[in-house]
């Protein structure tokens, strides 16, 4: 089992959560998905998976979720 914590902006509520949370849950080899949501700053997004994920694989379901954005970093 891996965890990475991704720096997520853009989030702003808890729809914002549940897009992003849903998005990433769809993911194949995904287990879990967890968000500390910080309203309008850099919001913690934790995806426990059975493999590593491709980083434009996460690029992409938080951009389907809506306008979010990995963090510069």
């Amino acid at each position: 089992m891996i965890s990475v914590t991704y720096q997520v902006t853009g989030m702003t509520c808890e729809h914002c959560t549940r897009a992003v949370r849903e998005e990433l849950t769809a993911l194949a080899g995904v287990t879990g998905v967890t968000v500390n949501l910080v309203p309008g700053g850099t919001s913690a997004v934790t995806v426990s998976s059975e493999a590593p994920l491709d980083g434009q694989a996460i690029v992409a379901a938080l951009d389907e979720a809506g306008d979010y954005r990995l963090a510069a970093g």
